[in-house]
């Protein structure tokens, strides 16, 4: 066995760069792009990174994370529970950090339980989400699918009035069901896109968005076109009977579990365009293929599945549904930049870093200009790290 590849005992073939260094970093996946790498070597670790393309077990997780570890950066489609942050815990494990900005795939009392802090990778995900959204949201409301697996089929035989007759968004209602970063910046494209009013549903009220959105009327009214409006719905029941879009951008927990099911699909247009860039478990995948079934006109645009990486019996049979696999996050900035967050979560930890102290994580993205800090700790308070600004 060389020293730059080696076999798990479960089978998985690891590559090894900086096999001189003396932190070890274990990666469940290659990531793209080189600063990563760059970040972690300038760090003094050793990174050993799992190639393949399959979904690791815990088990397999166990037998890669085995003997001494310093650091993980692990993937949104493995499970790292509690049991997972003792196996950790006993390796002497200093730092986990998700490849993602969620972490419900992450037990993250279990990590602080046994004191080992857990990173994500915030702050690169708005825009390419976001216009991975509006993408979708087009491609569904014109029927863009459709057309093409029609011509690839050599089915096209003229021009005919009623042919993949689909929805103008102009000047119609985009609705959105978490109004953060990404749910905003989506909501901005739609509406200066298309002229489109806006409705909302979030628990905290974003001024922001509202007076932006006020403006962008008032400057629409100084051209002499009509005004748009947006409004802060009191339930997520209010922003899907009135819009003709509804996105979906919030955080997955119980509150959010299924809160598209056969009931609040009911309440939606029947020519409504639902698309979904959060998590799949947002929607009852069973009610949802249900009601594409029953309702032809209705639309919907999916990036995430209830039970990744399957669909529910029927989804792909569904013409008026625009399916993709899990790709919103894919721009080489925004998977590159999620690994140098990555990377420099681990670093910062090792180091002794704290918490840096402002949403912009630019500076992380390039490892000649990394700050003297972890970019972004979840469990952090919980752990009493402290920040920059402390």
């Amino acid at each position: 066995m060389s020293a730059e590849a080696y076999k798990t005992a479960e089978g998985v073939d690891v590559h090894v760069t900086n096999p001189g260094g003396k932190h070890r970093v274990i990666v469940t996946k290659e990531l793209p792009g080189s600063t990563w790498r760059e970040t972690l070597a300038k760090s003094d670790c050793r990174v050993e990174v799992a190639q393949g393309e399959n979904i690791l077990s815990q088990a397999e997780l166990k037998g890669l994370c085995s003997g001494k570890v310093d650091g993980v950066i692990g993937q949104l489609t493995e499970a790292w529970d509690a049991d997972m942050f003792k196996h950790l815990k006993g390796t002497g494990c200093r730092v986990y950090s998700n490849y993602a900005v969620g972490f419900n795939n992450v037990e993250v009392p279990g990590a602080s339980a046994v004191g080992i802090p857990v990173g994500n990778t915030p702050g690169v995900l708005t825009e390419t989400t976001a216009e991975l959204a509006a993408a979708l949201t087009l491609a569904a409301a014109r029927r863009v699918v459709e057309a093409d697996v029609f011509m690839r089929a050599g089915k096209f035989a003229g021009w005919l009035p009623n042919m993949f007759v689909g929805n103008l968004l102009q000047g119609k209602t985009v609705g959105i069901i978490g109004a953060g970063r990404i749910g905003a910046a989506y909501a901005r494209m739609m509406v200066e896109g298309h002229k489109m009013s806006c409705v909302y549903y979030d628990m905290l009220q974003n001024t922001r968005l509202e007076g932006y959105v006020k403006s962008y009327s008032a400057f629409l009214e100084s051209q002499g076109e009509k005004g748009v409006t947006i409004e802060r719905a009191e339930s997520p029941e209010g922003v899907f009977a009135a819009a003709d879009v509804v996105s979906l951008h919030c955080a997955l927990d119980n509150k959010s579990k299924h809160l598209v099911n056969a009931a609040m699909l009911g309440k939606m247009k029947k020519d409504a365009v639902l698309i979904n860039t959060a998590r799949g478990p947002v929607h009852n995948e069973a009610d949802l293929v249900a009601h594409l079934k029953a309702n032809p006109t209705f639309r919907v645009g999916l990036d995430v599945f209830e039970n990744e990486p399957d669909m529910y019996p029927g989804l792909a049979h569904c013409p008026n549904a625009v399916i993709v696999p899990h790709i919103a996050s894919a721009s080489m900035w925004t998977r590159g930049g999620m690994a140098s967050l990555a990377a420099a979560n681990v670093r910062g930890v090792l180091e002794g870093f704290p918490i840096w102290n402002s949403p912009d994580v630019e500076p992380f993205l390039e490892s000649s200009t990394l700050p003297d800090a972890c970019p972004s700790i979840v469990n952090g308070k919980e752990l009493k790290m402290k920040h920059m600004d402390a």
